[in-house]
Order: C-alpha cells, then sequence, then structure tokens
C-alpha cells in the first residue's frame, strides 16, 4: 500500500528534475544579458535628498546642518570637583563624575550640554582645566 502512493509521486519528481535539469543545459549562455549594474552614492545636501537609514534624526551628513555649540558660550560654573583620588605623584581628579590625569581631555556633561575640557594641571585643592582655549581653575568644595 505505502508504494503505490509514493511511486506515482517519486516518478512525477523524476520526471520534473529531468525537465529543469533539462532546458538548463539546452539554453546556451548569452554573454550580452549580463549588465552590470553599479551602485553609487551621493552625499545628500539637505534632509529632502535624502536621510541616514540608521540615525533618521541625524543632521550630520547635510552640509547645512545646525552649527555645533560655540565654545564661547560654554559656562565652567557648571563645572564640579566631585573629588581626588590617586597617588601624590600621580593624582586624578573627579569632574561631573569623569575622571581625568592632567593632560587628559574628555567630555563632560552638564546641565547646559557637552563641554569638551582638557586637564593642564591638578593642584592640591584645586584643578586648571582648559575650555574652548580659556583657562579656568576649579576650586573643590567639601560637603559636610
Amino acid at each position: 500500500m505505502k508504494n503505490s502512493r509514493t511511486t506515482p509521486i517519486a516518478i512525477m519528481l523524476a520526471i520534473g528534475s529531468v525537465a529543469i535539469v533539462g532546458t538548463t543545459a539546452l539554453s546556451a549562455p548569452s554573454s550580452n544579458l549580463t549588465n552590470a549594474i553599479h551602485s553609487v552614492f551621493m552625499m545628500p545636501s539637505d534632509p529632502q535628498d535624502g536621510r541616514d537609514p540608521f540615525f533618521p534624526n541625524s543632521t550630520r551628513p547635510y552640509k547645512s546642518a545646525a552649527p555645533m555649540t560655540t565654545q564661547s558660550t560654554i559656562d565652567p560654573s557648571s563645572l564640579a570637583i566631585k573629588g581626588f583620588s590617586g597617588s601624590v605623584d600621580h593624582r586624578y581628579v573627579i569632574i561631573n563624575n569623569h575622571t581625568f590625569a592632567a593632560g587628559d581631555e574628555g567630555d563632560v556633561i552638564t546641565s547646559s550640554g557637552r563641554i569638551h575640557i582638557t586637564c593642564v594641571e591638578i593642584r592640591t585643592n584645586s584643578v586648571v582645566i582648559d575650555v574652548g582655549g580659556q583657562r579656568h581653575e576649579l576650586f573643590y568644595i567639601e560637603k559636610p
């Protein structure tokens, strides 16, 4: 009983595969049908021309993007020393939860946004930083 049901299916599969193999073997390869499509990327000049599919709200690729915050508008009063650490020879300072050694630079998050600072010198109870070409000295205020 099993063989009587599977035999017609097996015959149909065999005929179908012979027909497929036969048609591919008979057709000659055509060299003039292989027109390669070249992908060309052009940077969009504004959001109407296109956008980044991974970061659709980003204005980075556009020439007319909003300018970055100018360094002259940065208020260093939003920076606070949280503490000092390290040895006497190699001191660290924590400014707004970001650790710096002398000569380190990095971005610090403040209430007005990110500020890029450079730690110039770490003193006993203060630190000298460079913010946008201007030097400032921050003092450590102990909290009771």
